[in-house]
């Protein structure tokens, strides 16, 4: 009898060891993994970017506003690789943006309400266009939006 029970006990403690490593376990923190990361890092950014831009000079709502731009090679390439380190950074990436803030860029523009709601439908037509998942759609969007005050109503 007192081995028996000296066996359960033994049987019992192991069983309570296991547990308790198992749960150590399951505390242990997994790496997260950037919204750069899991938007396909700069080349995805930038393929994003090429069909922005492109959805843009396709809108009439704000294509008139973008003309100016369109026009001068120096200028696209440059707006083009300012919304690249912008999104890249924005999104965790090693970019740095060096562009002017956003009031900077548009006081004096009045941009309207529907000019920045047309600008980001033609964002997220984008990446709707390359599958992005809505998870990094909204996180991204979430990074954008506050940008917003700065850029309406300028």
């Amino acid at each position: 009898m007192k081995n028996l029970s000296i066996f359960l006990f033994a049987c019992l403690f192991a069983t309570f060891a296991l547990v308790s490593c198992g749960e150590k376990e399951d505390v242990t923190p997994t790496p997260t993994v950037s919204l750069y990361e899991r938007l396909g890092g700069i080349a995805a950014i930038s393929a994003v970017v090429d069909q922005f831009l492109a959805n843009v000079v396709g809108d009439n709502v704000i294509n008139a506003r973008f003309a100016p731009t369109v026009a001068d090679p120096f200028r696209t390439q440059l707006l083009r690789n300012n919304l690249i380190d912008q999104i890249c950074a924005g999104a965790g990436g090693p970019c740095q943006y060096k562009g002017k803030t956003m009031l900077e860029a548009h006081t004096g523009m009045q941009i309207t309400e529907a000019e920045f709601n047309a600008l980001v439908g033609d964002l997220v037509a984008a990446l709707n266009q390359f599958n992005v998942p809505q998870k990094e759609k909204d996180e991204l969007l979430a990074i954008l939006g506050p940008m917003k005050s700065d850029i309406v109503g300028q």
